[in-house]
């Protein structure tokens, strides 16, 4: 296992879309293992393989208290997005910074294992949230577009003065009371 490199905004590798995984195989469970290993390492709740410079849909989740219920998705598709409910949201990639996002409250969403098995989740609170947020990453979205302009650039004014660091300590995607 190794510790991956957290791309920080507004580094343009953010942008980019993932592609999906053709095959679930060692390398993709390699890769599974050290994204977990950096999200634990940065105290964070969820990161998208895009955060690392990985341009495949996958994405890592722990929102659990003690830190042991990781979930892996692989190529996820949201199936239904219910309600709406708004939630303050930080991000691995824009470290220190935390705003309310407006998102679906319950969601299901489809997708594969790390050993490449079809699983549907059924997800609200805070899980729903990480997911879409996560989910967005994977479409090159991150949570600072859901801000005003002004806002969203002053954010990027400041993190271009910041000496980026390796592992930020703020949650990818959390609560306030997280």
């Amino acid at each position: 296992m190794a510790l991956l490199d957290i791309l920080h905004f507004p580094d343009p590798r953010l942008r980019l879309k993932a592609v999906p995984v053709v095959t679930v195989d060692a390398d993709v469970r390699a890769i599974v293992s050290d994204m977990l290993e950096t999200m634990y390492d940065a105290l964070g709740i969820g990161l998208a393989a895009t955060q690392v410079n990985i341009q495949q849909q996958i994405i890592v989740i722990d929102v659990s208290s003690e830190k042991d219920a990781p979930i892996c998705l692989i190529n996820p598709v949201i199936r239904t997005l219910e309600g709406s409910e708004e939630m303050q949201e930080g991000c691995l990639s824009v470290p220190g910074y935390f705003e309310n996002v407006t998102r679906a409250e319950r969601i299901v969403v489809e997708a594969l294992d790390e050993n490449g098995a079809k699983q549907e989740i059924a997800a609200d609170e805070l899980l729903a949230v990480c997911i879409q947020h996560e989910m967005d990453h994977l479409e090159g979205k991150l949570f600072v577009d859901y801000l005003s302009p002004l806002k969203r650039q002053r954010i990027k004014k400041k993190l271009e003065k910041t000496p980026s660091s390796k592992s930020p300590s703020n949650d990818d995607s959390h609560s306030s009371a997280s």
